[in-house]
């Protein structure tokens, strides 16, 4: 077998499973990865939920009277997580883009948005990266950076697996915060072509000097372990140059078997997909090992918000070590 790439569902498994639930998360986790990709917010009660968008997304939420939303809905940080706590994010709206996108993942109704303490303590053993989501354009539709930073600290450290986490954020200010306050943390920085274009609001006003050098070597700079670009954006020179600077790197979000047979071959160190189904056929294709399935496996429907007990998949060394870094100059 060759060296291991991690596997990564991304929001779980989303082609598959409904996104950011425990269904998903446990769904991903009886196909077998790695670890578990999810996205992170703030109610107005200061509990960190795990949810992708900074309002309810009307293409997969349903209200406590079982009705659709018909526009966006309140801002996950203006609703006690109480409040919360009713809506339905079991399922794609029939007929709408995600659902024309996703159309082999499978319902769950009844499935709720979770804390990101139930996520972290759904069973034990498991890797996770937790994206933050907070935007600098518009700083009004989330918490504050550096507050949801603290939050989310706060809760990986209660659950105990701060040392099998990374956080994770297209917003630099949050993993640079971190990083100040506990320099041993496993921590990456995402990108894409918005943040390149917007370099210096995405990386929260860095150094002229850094500016002008390579994206590589600015990720480099902050000392972070790992590297999450856009699958679209990577090329294979920045790969090299990402990994002579100690860096891992891990592309999102890759589905498609071509792309997933293209970096595997360049020598990624991980991959974040929606279908990790496929990417395991790909990747064991390649001569690749892989995750063991999280017994016992789980077929829909599962009955929100319980499940079977789960045990940890088998330990896996993270290839490269997630370390921290050094901060390098310039």
């Amino acid at each position: 077998m060759r060296r291991s790439i991690q596997l990564i569902g991304h929001r779980g498994a989303r082609g598959l499973f409904p996104e950011n639930t425990l269904a998903g998360f446990a769904g991903a986790l009886a196909i077998g990865v790695d670890a578990i990709e999810l996205d992170v917010a703030m109610t107005s009660d200061g509990v960190v939920v795990v949810t992708h968008d900074p309002a309810l997304n009307p293409d997969q939420t349903r209200g406590p009277d079982g009705a659709w939303l018909t526009t966006p809905g309140p801002l996950i940080r203006s609703l006690p997580a109480t409040a919360l706590g009713g809506y339905d994010v079991g399922r794609l709206r029939p007929g709408s883009a995600a659902a024309r996108r996703f159309p082999d993942q499978a319902p769950c109704d009844g499935a709720r948005i979770p804390t990101l303490a139930d996520v972290l303590n759904m069973a034990p053993g498991v890797r996770f990266f937790i994206e933050m989501k907070t935007f600098p354009a518009a700083p009004g539709r989330t918490a504050p950076a550096l507050q949801m930073a603290e939050a989310v600290l706060e809760a990986v450290e209660a659950a105990g697996c701060a040392d099998r986490t990374i956080i994770e954020a297209f917003d630099w200010r949050g993993p640079r915060h971190l990083r100040r306050l506990r320099p041993g943390l496993g921590l990456a920085l995402l990108t894409d072509l918005r943040c390149e274009v917007q370099a210096r609001l995405w990386r929260g006003g860095p150094r002229p000097a850094t500016l002008a050098r390579s994206l590589p070597h600015a990720v480099a700079a902050e000392g972070v372990a790992a590297w999450g670009p856009s699958h679209r954006t990577l090329t294979r020179t920045r790969l090299a140059e990402a990994h002579r600077l100690g860096l891992a790197v891990i592309p999102w979000t890759v589905n498609r078997p071509a792309d997933l047979r293209r970096l595997i071959a360049w020598g990624v160190d991980g991959l974040v997909t929606d279908r990790p189904d496929l990417a395991r056929a790909v990747l064991a294709e390649a001569g690749h090992s892989l995750a063991p399935p999280l017994a016992p496996p789980l077929a829909p429907p599962w009955p929100p918000p319980l499940a079977p007990p789960l045990t940890p998949p088998a330990a896996r060394p993270w290839d490269p070590p997630l370390a921290p870094r050094p901060v390098r100059a310039g």
